[in-house]
């Protein structure tokens, strides 16, 4: 008698799933050859999943990267249940989910094959993940060697269900990825396909001001499947320290057309989210109520950098 994995049960769980509440729903859209613009739905947290794709298409995007993260529009104890129904809400709006965002670190996070089954079960193939930290007082080269097999696990698991996890590229102390150097080590000697990068060019910029975001852009080669953006500019604070000061695209040192050059000569055609650090009443924390900006700011604010970012593009040739 044949021997039926967890694997085959969860697949089999979350394709039912999908077949019962989102068998209505449009088909993914195909791939045009072109980056995709998606709003990360973190400021968006204050609006109700079954509503989330009308409140996107009246901004004016065309894809979500939709929060499957605690505190996100699903939560990951329920995602077998829940995507399914808010994908098949977004997708009826004419928004497509180009990706989803994960509070994934490794193969044995909580509901990590849960996600990763029931959303390739709809179609989507790509999610952010990221969380590896630098412990002191160990030296890098054995840290590395640690992350390695915990990495290998987490390919392993996309490969059976046809996923990639995207590693979102912070700045800060003690951040691995940081440099994104360290993730081209660690991802040595695994597929692509199967495992990358997400690239936050707002944080390379904060790591490497000048030329080190270009070197650290360039070493991501197949690994880059998703692309983020965000811009800042170093301010001082009370205290006379300097520190990063989010803000609208297009208003702070991240070399847009120099970047979207770059990503035009690579051929890249995946997600480009909009990310929202900058003050909007609470929204760019991901608050779900409480919110000091009216819902018209907010959008408004949203839809100013989201032409921004396709002026830029369209100058690339990327539009």
């Amino acid at each position: 008698m044949a021997t039926v994995t967890r694997r085959e049960i969860l697949g089999a769980a979350a394709l039912a799933a999908a077949s019962s509440s989102a068998s209505a729903a449009p088909a993914p859209a195909t791939n045009t050859g072109k980056p995709i613009l998606s709003l990360f739905s973190k400021p968006l947290s204050f609006i109700p999943a079954d509503q989330l794709g009308a409140a996107v298409q009246e901004i004016g995007f065309e894809a979500i990267d939709l929060a499957v993260r605690p505190g996100g529009h699903v939560e990951p104890e329920h995602v077998r249940q829940d995507l399914p129904r808010a994908v098949r809400a977004i997708r009826e709006a004419g928004v497509q989910v180009s990706m989803i965002t994960t509070g994934i670190v490794d193969a044995s996070t909580p509901y990590a094959e849960d996600i990763v089954a029931a959303m390739t079960s709809l179609g989507i193939t790509r999610y952010r993940y990221g969380g590896f930290r630098w412990a002191d007082g160990i030296p890098y080269e054995r840290q590395i060697e640690s992350f390695r097999p915990r990495s290998a696990a987490l390919a392993d698991l996309n490969r059976h269900y046809g996923a990639t996890a995207m590693y979102h590229t912070h700045s800060g102390v003690g951040l691995v990825g940081a440099s994104i150097w360290d993730l081209h080590e660690i991802f040595q000697g695994l597929d692509p396909k199967f495992i990358g990068v997400n690239y936050d060019v707002g944080h390379a910029t904060v790591e490497g001001g000048l030329g080190g975001w270009i070197d650290s852009f360039y070493i991501t080669g197949a690994y880059l499947h998703g692309v983020a953006l965000k811009d800042f500019l170093w301010e001082l604070d009370a205290r006379s320290r300097w520190e990063t000061a989010w803000k609208p695209l297009g208003r702070g040192m991240v070399r847009f057309p120099k970047f979207f050059s770059m990503l035009r000569e690579t051929g890249f055609a995946g997600p480009v989210e909009l990310h929202f650090e900058y003050p909007l009443g609470g929204a760019e924390e991901g608050l779900k109520s409480g919110i000091g900006m009216s819902r018209a700011d907010i959008f408004a604010a949203i839809r100013r950098d989201l032409t921004t970012a396709r002026g830029y593009m369209a100058a690339a040739g990327l539009a």
